[in-house]
Protein backbone atom coordinates (compact mmCIF):
# COMPACT_ATOMS: atom_id res chain seq x y z
CA UNK A 1 0.00 0.00 0.00
CA UNK A 2 3.33 2.22 0.30
CA UNK A 3 2.61 3.08 -3.17
CA UNK A 4 -0.64 4.83 -2.77
CA UNK A 5 -1.11 8.51 -1.95
CA UNK A 6 -4.01 9.96 -1.33
CA UNK A 7 -6.57 7.12 -0.40
CA UNK A 8 -9.34 8.74 0.61
CA UNK A 9 -9.61 11.64 -2.23
CA UNK A 10 -9.25 8.60 -4.60
CA UNK A 11 -12.20 6.93 -2.99
CA UNK A 12 -14.11 10.01 -3.14
CA UNK A 13 -13.06 10.69 -6.89
CA UNK A 14 -14.23 7.72 -8.37
CA UNK A 15 -17.19 7.98 -6.63
CA UNK A 16 -18.03 10.75 -8.01
CA UNK A 17 -16.83 9.24 -11.05
CA UNK A 18 -18.97 6.66 -11.20
CA UNK A 19 -22.19 8.57 -10.53
CA UNK A 20 -21.21 10.70 -13.39
CA UNK A 21 -24.15 8.88 -16.56
CA UNK A 22 -22.48 7.85 -19.40
CA UNK A 23 -22.86 4.33 -21.40
CA UNK A 24 -22.07 1.94 -19.04
CA UNK A 25 -24.93 3.45 -16.72
CA UNK A 26 -27.16 3.77 -19.20
CA UNK A 27 -26.61 -0.26 -20.24
CA UNK A 28 -27.25 -1.11 -16.49
CA UNK A 29 -30.51 1.01 -16.55
CA UNK A 30 -31.72 -0.10 -19.61
CA UNK A 31 -31.62 -3.85 -18.91
CA UNK A 32 -33.12 -3.33 -15.11
CA UNK A 33 -35.89 -1.87 -16.49
CA UNK A 34 -36.14 -4.28 -19.35
CA UNK A 35 -35.32 -7.24 -18.07
CA UNK A 36 -35.31 -7.03 -14.08
CA UNK A 37 -32.85 -6.41 -11.25
CA UNK A 38 -31.11 -9.65 -11.50
CA UNK A 39 -30.27 -8.65 -15.78
CA UNK A 40 -29.20 -5.25 -14.62
CA UNK A 41 -26.82 -6.77 -11.94
CA UNK A 42 -25.01 -9.33 -14.78
CA UNK A 43 -24.82 -6.13 -16.37
CA UNK A 44 -23.13 -4.54 -14.12
CA UNK A 45 -20.67 -7.29 -14.23
CA UNK A 46 -20.02 -7.28 -17.27
CA UNK A 47 -19.19 -3.38 -17.35
CA UNK A 48 -16.95 -4.65 -14.41
CA UNK A 49 -15.06 -6.96 -15.84
CA UNK A 50 -14.38 -5.36 -18.74
CA UNK A 51 -13.15 -2.20 -16.88
CA UNK A 52 -11.01 -4.93 -15.24
CA UNK A 53 -9.52 -5.91 -18.61
CA UNK A 54 -8.39 -2.23 -18.72
CA UNK A 55 -6.87 -2.18 -15.68
CA UNK A 56 -4.80 -5.07 -16.26
CA UNK A 57 -3.46 -3.96 -19.58
CA UNK A 58 -2.35 -0.80 -17.13
CA UNK A 59 -0.63 -2.32 -14.78
CA UNK A 60 1.24 -4.55 -17.79
CA UNK A 61 1.70 -1.27 -19.72
CA UNK A 62 0.08 -2.67 -23.24
CA UNK A 63 -2.77 0.06 -22.73
CA UNK A 64 0.31 2.88 -23.26
CA UNK A 65 0.09 1.57 -26.73
CA UNK A 66 -3.32 3.08 -28.10
CA UNK A 67 -1.77 6.15 -26.37
CA UNK A 68 1.25 6.26 -28.74
CA UNK A 69 0.00 4.26 -31.74
CA UNK A 70 -2.77 6.32 -33.60
CA UNK A 71 -3.47 3.88 -35.91
CA UNK A 72 -4.28 1.40 -33.08
CA UNK A 73 -6.62 3.72 -31.24
CA UNK A 74 -8.51 4.71 -34.34
CA UNK A 75 -8.92 1.47 -34.74
CA UNK A 76 -10.45 0.19 -31.32
CA UNK A 77 -12.14 3.35 -31.73
CA UNK A 78 -14.20 2.77 -34.73
CA UNK A 79 -15.19 -0.95 -33.74
CA UNK A 80 -16.28 0.19 -30.54
CA UNK A 81 -18.18 3.06 -32.14
CA UNK A 82 -19.91 0.73 -34.57
CA UNK A 83 -20.78 -1.48 -31.58
CA UNK A 84 -22.60 1.21 -29.67
CA UNK A 85 -24.10 2.28 -33.11
CA UNK A 86 -25.27 -1.60 -33.25
CA UNK A 87 -26.50 -1.57 -29.27
CA UNK A 88 -28.51 1.41 -29.94
CA UNK A 89 -30.20 0.14 -33.25
CA UNK A 90 -30.84 -2.94 -31.79
CA UNK A 91 -32.72 -1.54 -28.43
CA UNK A 92 -34.72 1.03 -30.98
CA UNK A 93 -35.95 -1.63 -33.13
CA UNK A 94 -36.62 -3.38 -30.17
CA UNK A 95 -38.71 -0.94 -28.64
CA UNK A 96 -41.17 -1.47 -31.69
CA UNK A 97 -41.45 -5.15 -31.07
CA UNK A 98 -44.77 -6.44 -29.03
CA UNK A 99 -43.76 -9.68 -27.03
CA UNK A 100 -45.79 -11.53 -25.25
CA UNK A 101 -45.40 -13.02 -21.43
CA UNK A 102 -43.68 -16.72 -22.52
CA UNK A 103 -41.08 -14.48 -25.14
CA UNK A 104 -40.42 -11.58 -22.35
CA UNK A 105 -39.26 -14.70 -19.66
CA UNK A 106 -37.17 -16.72 -22.68
CA UNK A 107 -35.78 -13.20 -22.94
CA UNK A 108 -34.58 -13.03 -18.89
CA UNK A 109 -32.72 -16.43 -19.33
CA UNK A 110 -30.46 -14.93 -21.86
CA UNK A 111 -28.09 -13.94 -19.33
CA UNK A 112 -24.71 -14.39 -20.80
CA UNK A 113 -25.39 -12.02 -24.24
CA UNK A 114 -26.26 -9.08 -21.23
CA UNK A 115 -23.01 -10.27 -19.79
CA UNK A 116 -21.09 -10.29 -22.54
CA UNK A 117 -22.31 -7.00 -24.02
CA UNK A 118 -21.63 -5.48 -20.91
CA UNK A 119 -17.43 -6.44 -21.76
CA UNK A 120 -17.42 -5.30 -24.64
CA UNK A 121 -18.56 -1.90 -24.62
CA UNK A 122 -16.09 -0.87 -22.03
CA UNK A 123 -13.19 -3.28 -23.88
CA UNK A 124 -14.20 -1.66 -27.56
CA UNK A 125 -13.91 1.74 -26.01
CA UNK A 126 -10.61 3.21 -26.05
CA UNK A 127 -11.41 6.74 -23.89
CA UNK A 128 -12.04 3.82 -20.88
CA UNK A 129 -8.43 2.24 -21.44
CA UNK A 130 -6.80 6.08 -21.93
CA UNK A 131 -8.91 7.04 -18.48
CA UNK A 132 -6.91 4.53 -16.35
CA UNK A 133 -3.85 5.47 -17.92
CA UNK A 134 -4.45 8.73 -16.62
CA UNK A 135 -6.41 8.62 -13.44
CA UNK A 136 -4.44 5.94 -11.75
CA UNK A 137 -1.20 6.71 -12.09
CA UNK A 138 -2.18 10.68 -10.35
CA UNK A 139 -2.29 8.18 -6.75
CA UNK A 140 0.71 6.18 -7.24
CA UNK A 141 4.28 7.39 -5.51
CA UNK A 142 6.30 7.77 -8.62
CA UNK A 143 9.74 7.07 -5.62
CA UNK A 144 7.87 3.18 -4.82
CA UNK A 145 9.20 -0.07 -5.84
CA UNK A 146 5.60 -1.64 -6.24
CA UNK A 147 3.84 0.98 -8.45
CA UNK A 148 2.01 -2.17 -10.16
CA UNK A 149 0.62 -3.56 -7.56
CA UNK A 150 -0.59 0.05 -6.26
CA UNK A 151 -2.08 0.43 -10.20
CA UNK A 152 -3.82 -2.94 -9.87
CA UNK A 153 -5.41 -2.27 -6.14
CA UNK A 154 -6.50 1.30 -6.84
CA UNK A 155 -8.28 -0.30 -10.40
CA UNK A 156 -10.01 -3.03 -8.23
CA UNK A 157 -10.94 -0.50 -5.38
CA UNK A 158 -12.47 1.88 -8.33
CA UNK A 159 -14.39 -1.34 -9.83
CA UNK A 160 -16.07 -2.46 -6.64
CA UNK A 161 -16.91 1.38 -6.37
CA UNK A 162 -18.95 0.98 -10.06
CA UNK A 163 -20.00 -2.19 -9.35
CA UNK A 164 -22.04 -1.11 -6.09
CA UNK A 165 -22.93 1.83 -7.59
CA UNK A 166 -24.64 0.53 -10.53
CA UNK A 167 -26.14 -2.44 -8.81
CA UNK A 168 -27.58 0.20 -6.22
CA UNK A 169 -28.66 2.21 -9.99
CA UNK A 170 -30.45 -1.65 -11.22
CA UNK A 171 -32.42 -1.94 -7.87
CA UNK A 172 -33.75 1.62 -7.97
CA UNK A 173 -34.80 1.50 -11.26
CA UNK A 174 -36.30 -1.95 -11.30
CA UNK A 175 -38.86 -0.68 -8.25
CA UNK A 176 -39.30 2.56 -9.92
CA UNK A 177 -40.41 0.79 -13.22
CA UNK A 178 -42.69 -1.42 -11.16
CA UNK A 179 -44.01 0.96 -9.98
CA UNK A 180 -45.65 2.56 -13.53
CA UNK A 181 -49.09 1.32 -14.15
CA UNK A 182 -48.12 0.70 -18.15
CA UNK A 183 -44.78 -0.85 -17.38
CA UNK A 184 -44.49 -2.24 -21.37
CA UNK A 185 -44.93 1.12 -22.86
CA UNK A 186 -42.50 2.41 -20.05
CA UNK A 187 -40.09 -0.09 -20.99
CA UNK A 188 -40.58 0.97 -24.69
CA UNK A 189 -39.74 4.36 -24.14
CA UNK A 190 -36.51 3.44 -21.99
CA UNK A 191 -35.50 1.50 -24.77
CA UNK A 192 -35.99 3.80 -27.62
CA UNK A 193 -34.26 6.84 -24.85
CA UNK A 194 -31.26 4.98 -24.62
CA UNK A 195 -30.92 3.33 -28.17
CA UNK A 196 -31.22 6.94 -29.24
CA UNK A 197 -28.77 7.67 -26.86
CA UNK A 198 -26.01 5.01 -27.64
CA UNK A 199 -26.43 5.67 -31.48
CA UNK A 200 -26.02 9.46 -30.48
CA UNK A 201 -22.22 8.25 -28.49
CA UNK A 202 -21.34 6.02 -31.23
CA UNK A 203 -21.55 9.11 -33.40
CA UNK A 204 -19.97 11.10 -31.07
CA UNK A 205 -17.04 8.76 -30.15
CA UNK A 206 -16.55 7.95 -34.29
CA UNK A 207 -16.01 11.70 -34.68
CA UNK A 208 -13.71 12.76 -31.83
CA UNK A 209 -10.18 13.50 -32.72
Amino acid sequence: MSAITDIYLFILAGLLLNITPGVDLLYVLNKSIAKGFKAGIVASLGISTGCLFHVVLVVLGLSALLEASPTAFLIVKYIGALYLLYLGVTMFLSSKKNTNKKEEDKSKLDYKKIYYSGILINILNPKVALFFITFLPQFINVNASDKSMGLLILGLIFIGLATIVSSIIAYVACNISNKFTYKDSFTKYIKKLVGTLFIGFGIKLALDV
